[in-house]
């Protein structure tokens, strides 16, 4: 019998991505987000039922289940919009986490939850390879959500017995991105000016995973059978922003300098770098190395982004 998953937050970058796999390795999905679709859009996106509606109970109620899988990537994904309207942030992350774990809770669901929450959790690190067990200590409204989401689905895979997977993805790049660093940086070396000018010093650090690799983990992590596991999801690769920008500059093919202001933007870590231990022990490597990634992501800026 073919089972169904559910992804919440379909609409959205990373949905996409782990609705079309999940869609190629034979699951029925079924999506929920904000955006219109046909359902032939629908279904060439991945998705065999498509509901615009909120992650709440209302919106939840009447999808067709029963779901072998749920991947919650609704919410909000900004750090800079979590600082000037915390709110609004806080009730598409942390409230709708609640509502789906109320629903799940309500129709019985045994389904295993996969949660993409991010680095943003570990805030202000060391410039070493961050590990799971290390404390949290975010620095944005963004990174605070993301633990307080974290806590909720804790609690109910102790409570309730829901089987939870979090993968605590660093930065999730490729086609289809259209907002944070590279996208902005795009357009700006773009714009045809002799320089280009960005927030802090370049030497800050990030650790880049393309979104086909962060869908194969996410796949992946839907196998594991504990009752709530907790891993990075990134390359395991130290890049600074300045070099990212540079092979993103060649990859363009434009004559453009780079120029940094040094200053700190709000809700920015200096230092971002995971160990990816646990994910390798699960049989998992990325495929997309960086510079083979950012040439795909040019490609799609050029020819299908329009």
């Amino acid at each position: 019998m073919q089972q169904t998953a559910l992804v919440t937050g379909g609409f959205g970058f990373l949905g996409r991505a782990v609705a079309r796999l999940l869609k190629r390795r034979g699951l029925r999905v079924i999506g929920i987000g904000h955006g219109t679709w046909t359902n032939e859009e629908a279904l060439a996106h991945g998705f065999d039922a498509w509901r615009e509606a909120d992650v709440s109970l209302p919106g939840l109620r009447g999808l067709e289940g029963p779901y072998a899988l749920v991947v919650h990537c609704g919410g909000a994904g900004s750090v800079a919009r979590s600082m000037t309207h915390p709110l609004e942030a806080f009730r598409k992350t942390v409230q709708g986490t609640a509502e789906l774990l109320e629903h799940l809770r309500q129709i019985g669901s045994t389904a295993r939850l996969v949660y993409p929450s991010s680095a943003a959790v570990y805030g202000a690190a060391p410039d070493r390879p961050l590990l799971e067990s290390d404390p949290p200590n975010p620095v944005s409204p963004y990174g605070y959500h993301a633990k307080m989401t974290e806590d909720l689905l804790a609690y109910h895979a102790r409570f309730f017995g829901t089987r939870v997977a979090v993968i605590r993805f660093f930065s999730i790049y490729g086609p289809g991105l259209t907002k944070q660093l590279l996208w902005d940086a795009a357009a700006k070396l773009r714009a045809g000016e002799p320089v280009a000018e960005f927030w802090g010093t370049g030497e800050e650090t990030r650790d880049w995973i393309h979104v086909d690799d962060a869908a194969s983990l996410m796949a992946s992590m839907s196998a594991e059978q504990g009752p709530y596991v907790v891993i990075n999801g990134a390359s395991g690769q130290r890049v600074t922003v300045a070099h990212v920008l540079g092979q993103l500059r060649d990859a363009l093919g434009v004559d453009v300098a780079l120029r940094f202001n040094g200053v700190v933007k709000p809700g920015d870590p200096r230092y971002y770098h995971a160990d990816v231990t646990r994910a390798a022990a699960l049989g998992w490597q990325p495929s997309v190395g960086l510079r083979e990634g950012l040439g795909q992501y040019v490609d799609w800026l050029r020819h299908g982004s329009k």
